[in-house]
């Protein structure tokens, strides 16, 4: 039962890590803000990343670096789930 009860976890952090990916390239392309998918992704992805945003405001206004330590505490929070299920 362990055993499946980590697979579906790694595969939820898995589609999330992917979400976030994906939000971050289509914010470089704003004509595609207003596309559905994109929307259904943002709504999910967005109050995570907005954790980070707040800690690490933009450099320069321009440059956001939250997205890397959003993807470091995900892996850190995936292997301690994995880590206490074990």
């Amino acid at each position: 039962m362990k055993h499946y009860l980590a697979d579906v976890i790694r595969l939820l952090f898995y589609f999330y890590t992917v979400f976030l990916f994906i939000r971050i390239v289509v914010s470089w392309f704003p004509a595609w803000q207003y596309q559905t998918w994109v929307r259904f992704i943002s709504f999910y992805t967005d109050p995570y990343l907005n954790l980070f945003r707040r800690v690490l405001p933009p450099l320069g206004g321009v440059i956001d670096i939250s997205p890397i330590l959003a993807f470091f505490v995900l892996q850190i929070i995936e292997k301690i789930l994995l880590h206490l299920l074990a």
